[in-house]
């Protein structure tokens, strides 16, 4: 990837876990690579359309994938756990891929949600691919959660929404790299709102410069794409329409 192209007005830096620390409508977060918020004062993690079953419900369709999107999801959603050991995880809407995921998924990945659950205190935030929520899994489920200036909410909303942190866009950057196009999951924010990327295996995503995210920052926003091991901020003026 390109040297990081940083505007000035963005102050930005790198954290030894390879996630970005910025301050998001005051609050200071870390954008991890694996695509989660960590709000390390609160000791939140927040994920973002995690989509369960969604394999499952592309093969009952004659679409077939290997089903192995819902335990690959389970096994990176684990090891953020592990790796920050945070009192509260959200989980922002779209959770589940279809209203029939819950039956669909297999006993132990069912386990390790319950595990999951009576760990540490879990909110499911409700989003439209999951409006009926998780069952009789364990946590809360809510509608949105406010956590100091923050909005945490599944889809964002119309029009200027300061402290909005919301998923259900899956944001994608297109950027040049080492003399070729690649595409990455990423995090978008103008430092007032944040959306966050797709955490799922199977859920795909939508270039940041799409008109789907046309009017919902104040400047031009900064990107923070995924990497194996880091995430990086990349400038607007950086990124490539498809």
């Amino acid at each position: 990837m390109n040297a990081v192209q940083r505007p000035s007005a963005y102050a930005v830096s790198a954290s030894p876990c390879g996630a970005v620390r910025m301050v998001v409508a005051g609050q200071d977060a870390r954008l991890r690579p694996s695509g989660a918020l960590w709000l390390e004062a609160e000791r939140t993690l927040v994920v973002a359309d995690l989509h369960f079953e969604k394999g499952s419900a592309y093969a009952a369709r004659g679409q077939l994938l290997p089903p192995y999107d819902t335990g690959e999801t389970l096994r990176r959603l684990e090891a953020e756990i592990e790796a920050v050991r945070p009192a509260r995880l959200v989980l922002l809407g779209d959770s589940f891929h279809d209203g029939g995921a819950l039956a669909r998924i297999s006993g132990r990945d069912g386990e390790r949600l319950v595990a999951i659950g009576r760990s540490l205190a879990l909110v499911w935030i409700v989003g439209n691919h999951d409006a009926d929520g998780p069952g009789g899994l364990p946590g809360e489920v809510a509608g949105e959660l406010r956590i100091g200036a923050l909005i945490l909410r599944h889809e964002p909303q119309p029009g200027p929404q300061p402290g909005e942190t919301a998923g259900h866009l899956h944001p994608c950057a297109r950027i040049t790299a080492l003399g070729r196009s690649v595409r990455r999951r990423c995090f978008v924010t103008d430092g007032e709102r944040l959306i966050l990327p797709a955490f799922g295996s199977y859920a795909g995503g939508l270039n940041v410069r799409d008109a789907a995210f046309s009017g919902m920052f104040s400047r031009p926003p900064l990107a923070v794409a995924l990497g194996p091991q880091r995430a990086r901020a990349v400038g607007w003026g950086s990124l490539l329409g498809e």
